[in-house]
C-alpha cells in the first residue's frame, strides 16, 4: 500500500502546500488548528478539489490536475473517521454500519455489519441510536462504518478529541490494536504531541498549510530541523544562536556557549534543549560531574508545581528565562537561589 501527494489549493487565510511519500505505516499530521491538516484529508477523500498536483494511492491515480482526473470520493475507496463521528441520529448502530455498504446485498451487508460489531465490541448496542451511546461508544460504530467497506485508505481526523483524557487513552490503546490487521494506509491527524507519538511512525509537521517534510517520528523529537519542528513538538528552551566552532555555539538568548556531540553546520540560526534533558547539578551529585562542558550557574526566578514534576523558571544576568524540569520526588529548589546546571551535549540540537 502507497500513497503519493502533491498538491496546492488556494484558501482564504493560507494556501495549502502539501507534497509527501508514504508507505505502509500509521501517518500523522500534526500541527495546530486550522493549520490545513483536515483539509488535505478532504482533498484525498475528494470532498475538495486542490488547484493544481495530484494524488495517488496503490498507484491509482485519484487526482490530477494536468491530465483532469478527479475520482469521486464513491470511487476513491477511502475510509474517513470525522471528528464528530457523523452518525446519523435516526439510524441504529447496525443500520449506520450498512450505510457505506451500499453496493452489497442484503446477506452480504448483514455479515460485514456483525462481523464489524464483534471486533469492535459493539454487541447488545446494534438496535440503539447514537443518544443512548457513550463518546466510546459512537467513536466505534463510526470506526467500524469506516473500516466495513475495506478501505486502501483510512482517515482518521483528530477521532480522541471529543473525548475525555481516561476514555482518551483507552480509544486509543483500542485503535492501535484494531489497526494492527488493517492493512492499508492510515492518516493520524491531531494537535496532540504525545499522541501523535504514541500513535504514529512518521510524522509530517503543519504551519499555516505547509506539509512538506516528513520524519520518523524519534527523529524528529530527538533532532528538530526546524524553528516550528521545535515549537510544535514542545520545545520550550530555544535561543538564537551563533557558530563560534566546529561543535560549538554561542546563545545568544542564554549568554553560554554550548558544546555539542556533532559538528554543526555553518548555517545554523537556533539552539534548543528540551526541560526534561537539563541536569540539576547537586551537593549529592557533584562528583559525577568531572566534565564541566555546559555547566552553567542560574537563578531560580519561580517554580510551577504539576502532577508529578516542578517546572522550574531559571535566568542568568540580563537573559531570557529558560524552563526546567524535575521530578518530585527531588528536593524542591527554592526561589532566588543561585543553581548549577548542565546541558548534555547529546541533548542539544541546532537548526
Amino acid at each position: 500500500m502507497s500513497l503519493y501527494i502533491d498538491i496546492e489549493k488556494n484558501l482564504s487565510s493560507f494556501n495549502l502546500n502539501v507534497k509527501l511519500e508514504s508507505k505502509d505505516q500509521i501517518l500523522g499530521f500534526l500541527g495546530e488548528s486550522g493549520s490545513g491538516k483536515s483539509m488535505t484529508l478532504k482533498c484525498i477523500a475528494g470532498l475538495e478539489k486542490p488547484n493544481k498536483g495530484k494524488i495517488i494511492l496503490n498507484d491509482r491515480v485519484l487526482f490530477d490536475s494536468e491530465k483532469k482526473i478527479n475520482l469521486s470520493t464513491q470511487e476513491r475507496n477511502v475510509g474517513f473517521l470525522f471528528q464528530n463521528y457523523a452518525l446519523f441520529p435516526h439510524m441504529t448502530v447496525t443500520q449506520n454500519i450498512e450505510l457505506s455498504l451500499s453496493s452489497f446485498n442484503k446477506k452480504e451487508r448483514n455479515n460485514i455489519s456483525k462481523d464489524y460489531i464483534e471486533r469492535l465490541c459493539l454487541n447488545g448496542l446494534e438496535k440503539r441510536y447514537p443518544w443512548q451511546l457513550s463518546g466510546g461508544q459512537q467513536q466505534r460504530v463510526a470506526l467500524a462504518r469506516a473500516l466495513a467497506t475495506s478501505p486502501d485508505i483510512l482517515l482518521l481526523d483528530e477521532p480522541f478529541s471529543a473525548l475525555d483524557h481516561h476514555l482518551r487513552i483507552n480509544m486509543e490503546k483500542e485503535l492501535t490494536n484494531i489497526l494492527k490487521d488493517y492493512k492499508g494506509e492510515v492518516i493520524f491527524v491531531t494537535h496532540d504531541i504525545d499522541e501523535a507519538y504514541r500513535v504514529c511512525d512518521d510524522i509530517v509537521v503543519y504551519n499555516n498549510g505547509l506539509g512538506i517534510s516528513k520524519r520518523n517520528k524519534n527523529e524528529l523529537f530527538e533532532r528538530p530541523s526546524s524553528l516550528v519542528e521545535a515549537k510544535i513538538t514542545g520545545c520550550k528552551n530555544i535561543s538564537r544562536a551563533k557558530k563560534i566552532g566546529v561543535n560549538t555555539v554561542y546563545a545568544l538568548d542564554w549568554g553560554c556557549n554550548c558544546t555539542l556531540n556533532i559538528p554543526i553546520e555553518d548555517d545554523i540560526e537556533y539552539i534548543g534543549i528540551r526541560t526534561h534533558n537539563i541536569e540539576v547539578i547537586t551537593e549529592e551529585n557533584i562528583n559525577l560531574y568531572n566534565d564541566r562542558d555546559n555547566v552553567f550557574e542560574f537563578k531560580i526566578n519561580h517554580s510551577v508545581e504539576n502532577p508529578f514534576s516542578y517546572t522550574y523558571y531559571i535566568e542568568n544576568d540580563n537573559y531570557r528565562q529558560i524552563q526546567i524540569e524535575t521530578e518530585k520526588n527531588e528536593s524542591k529548589l527554592k526561589k532566588d537561589h543561585l543553581i548549577l546546571v548542565r546541558f548534555p551535549q547529546q541533548h542539544l540540537f541546532c537548526f
